[in-house]
Formats: C-alpha cells, sequence, structure tokens
C-alpha cells in the first residue's frame, strides 16, 4: 500500500531537470532556425542580387558579409547543442514520466507546432504579397521554399511525437536528424562558397582598411590645399600636432608596407596615392552586383567613368585595384573645393 502511495506521489512530481531540457531544447531549435535561415537568406541575396534593391557606392565594405559571417557563428554553434540537448530529452521523453512532466512534454511540442504554423501562414501571405507586386525573383522563391522545407521538417518530426500509439520512432528519428544535418553541412559549405575562407576575409578587410586609410589621407590633402593653396611636398606634411591628425599606419607596416603619395602636376593640382592590395575589386556590373556585396553598384565602374549619364560617374572617385601595387590619380577640382577664405586683417 506504501509502495502504491510512493509511484502515484512520483507520478505526480514534477521533475526540474526535464523542464530546463525542454527549455534549453526548445531555445536552442529557434536558435537554430532562425540562424539557418538567415545564413541561407544573406547567401542568397549575394548570389542574386536584385536591382530594385541596389545601391550607389563606390569601393566595397567589409559588413556586406557580415550577416553571413555572424549566422554562420551561431549555426556552428547552435546547432550542435540542439543536436545534444535533443538526444537527452528524448532519452527522458521515453523513460518513465509523471503527469506533470508529460503535460510540460506536450506543452513543448505544442509550442513549436504552434511556431512551425504561423510562419508557413505568414511565408504564403508572403509569397503571395511579392507575386502581386510582380516581385518574383529567383532568390525569393528560393527562400520560400527554404522556409517551408524547413518548417514543414520541424513540423512533421514533432507532430509524429504526440501520436497517441507509442510506437518506436528510432527509424523515423535516425531519418530526420540525418537530413538535418545534412542539410545544414550544405548551406554552410555553400555559404563559404558564396563568401570566401576565413583567409579571404581576413585579406578583404585589410584591403578595406588599406581603401579606408587612402579615402583619409586624400581628405587631408584637399583640406591642406585649401587651407595654404598647395599641395603637400610629403605625406609628414598633413601630421599636424595641434590638430592631433597623424598618417594612418599599413595593416602590414612591419612588413615594410607604405602608403604613396606624389604629385604629378602641380599646377593643375595632380597628385596620386598608392598602396600594395592583397585582393582585386573588379569593375561593379550595370545589373547592380559588385564583387563583395550583390545588390550594390560600384560607383567606379568604367563605363562611368566616362557617361554622364550615370549618377556619381567620374573616374576621380574610384577605388577600384588589382592585387598588388595600385596607384589612384587624383585632380582638385577648385570650383568644387575652393580655398579658404582668407582672415580679415
Amino acid at each position: 500500500m506504501k509502495a502504491q502511495q510512493n509511484l502515484q506521489t512520483s507520478k505526480s512530481k514534477l521533475d526540474i531537470s526535464f523542464l530546463f531540457l525542454s527549455l534549453s531544447t526548445l531555445i536552442a531549435l529557434i536558435t537554430s532556425v532562425v540562424s539557418f535561415l538567415n545564413l541561407i537568406f544573406s547567401t542568397l541575396d549575394k548570389q542574386f542580387p536584385d536591382v530594385l534593391n541596389s545601391t550607389y557606392q563606390y569601393g566595397y565594405s567589409i559588413y556586406d558579409f557580415e550577416s553571413i559571417r555572424s549566422s554562420l557563428a551561431i549555426l556552428i554553434i547552435f546547432f550542435p547543442i540542439f543536436i545534444a540537448v535533443s538526444f537527452f530529452w528524448k532519452r527522458f521523453k521515453e523513460s518513465e514520466m509523471s503527469h506533470i512532466d508529460e503535460t510540460i512534454k506536450k506543452i513543448f511540442i505544442y509550442i513549436i507546432l504552434f511556431i512551425s504554423a504561423i510562419v508557413v501562414a505568414i511565408d504564403l501571405v508572403t509569397l503571395v504579397r511579392y507575386f502581386v507586386s510582380g516581385e518574383i525573383t529567383n532568390r525569393f522563391i528560393y527562400k520560400v521554399l527554404s522556409t517551408l522545407v524547413v518548417v514543414l521538417l520541424v513540423g512533421v518530426y514533432y507532430l509524429l511525437l504526440i501520436r497517441k500509439n507509442k510506437e518506436p520512432l528510432l527509424k523515423t528519428e535516425i531519418i530526420f536528424a540525418s537530413v538535418s544535418i545534412i542539410i545544414v553541412i550544405v548551406a554552410i559549405i555553400y555559404s563559404f562558397s558564396i563568401m570566401g575562407s576565413p583567409k579571404k576575409q581576413r585579406l578583404l578587410r585589410l584591403d578595406d582598411k588599406r581603401v579606408t586609410d587612402l579615402q583619409n589621407i586624400q581628405y587631408q590633402i584637399i583640406n591642406y590645399w585649401q587651407q595654404k593653396e598647395k599641395l603637400p611636398e610629403n605625406l609628414s606634411d598633413l601630421s599636424s600636432p595641434m590638430s592631433g591628425y597623424s598618417i594612418p599606419t599599413p595593416p602590414l607596416f612591419s612588413n615594410g608596407e607604405k602608403y604613396e603619395y606624389k604629385i604629378t602636376d602641380n599646377t593643375k593640382l595632380s597628385f596620386e596615392l598608392c598602396a600594395d592590395f592583397a585582393l582585386p575589386i573588379p569593375m561593379g556590373s550595370r545589373e547592380g552586383q559588385d564583387y563583395y556585396g550583390g545588390g550594390t553598384f560600384s560607383m567606379m565602374d568604367k563605363s562611368m567613368s566616362t557617361n554622364t549619364d550615370r549618377p556619381f560617374g567620374g573616374m576621380n572617385e574610384s577605388w577600384d585595384h588589382q592585387t598588388g601595387r595600385t596607384c589612384f590619380p587624383r585632380t582638385i577640382d577648385v570650383d568644387i573645393y575652393p580655398p579658404y577664405p582668407k582672415p580679415v586683417k
């Protein structure tokens, strides 16, 4: 009699470990799905740029791949965590559970099914909205299909877990787990193929710093001329203890890297800025896709150098470069950058 009472008490007792295990599984699942979809969306944006979302810019930006990098980092960490906690959650689920634990399990599963249903509904609404707007593109179709596949994969799996009959789902679970792992691995490999290796990303960031430094130096040269009506003889003339400005240091200065400045025509206010670059940056295409970030126009497209029909045309602002030593010719336009007025004595 006492043993029966103890059994009934244990069946009605809440197991805190299962509660936190369920919460951990839910958080890891949501984080993995969101990061996976963000990774797919960001990669598709780079692979299939849309001119409707294009913006004009010159040069390139290291932030073009920031969304891919962030999604990759989150997915690589949280997806294995989800696999691990799901394994322990499944083992706990198959053991003798109390009524409260059974209720928690059902709540956990129904929350996932509810979120899946909401996502599918939103996905379909978005599809119809873009369809009537005439904006159906390859990348949008792939995004919708990716969302549907992920949501259905998650929804169907957890729907099977609430079946009333307790037939073993080992074979089904292995299939779902294998498919999920394969999809995630393929997505990661595909993203790296679009973004490039970590080494390449490092080189891009170094080149971005070089371009930023040269832009900074160019601004200081123009400011110097506006104040003194002459070009500086060398870069050291730009340094000023009063203003606190100093010449930017190249990323690999310890290896002998340096920025070069030389006057090509003092009377016409022409000069050159030179630097060594690790990777080339091809000219922007007319369709609005550049090398470093799909969906953006490069203002330094060669066609812009002589085509005044394009906005912001002109080779004078170009920072496009090839691998190795690249020099950028510049000429100060006195109409655009007139000398500062002299103070009245």
